[in-house]
């Protein structure tokens, strides 16, 4: 009987030991679960700043690219050198205010 009783006893301590690593386990998982929770968050929360920057990027793209097809053209030159320049049309009046 006697033999039983210790062994019985290394069983209940052996089956303690290995509940207590399993607990220890799922609570560090459980921890390392959230901090990965808290990083996705905080990614998804960067990538959509980041897809707002590269709308309005894009618009800016589209804007910088009309503004140089506008500088091609005649009407371009034609303000600048009304606006910069002074010139104009020999056939043209400008009126200006006093």
């Amino acid at each position: 009987m006697g033999r039983r009783y210790n062994s019985s006893k290394a069983n209940r301590t052996g089956k303690m030991c290995v509940t207590m690593i399993v607990l220890a386990m799922v609570g560090v998982m459980s921890v390392q679960i959230v901090n990965l929770y808290k990083k996705d968050q905080q990614l998804i929360a960067q990538e959509k700043l980041l897809e707002k920057q590269k709308e309005g990027e894009l618009e800016r793209r589209e804007e910088i690219e009309a503004y140089d097809a506008y500088t091609k053209t005649q009407e371009y030159v034609e303000d600048i050198a009304k606006s910069k320049l002074g010139l104009v049309y020999k056939d043209e009046i400008i009126f200006k205010e006093k």
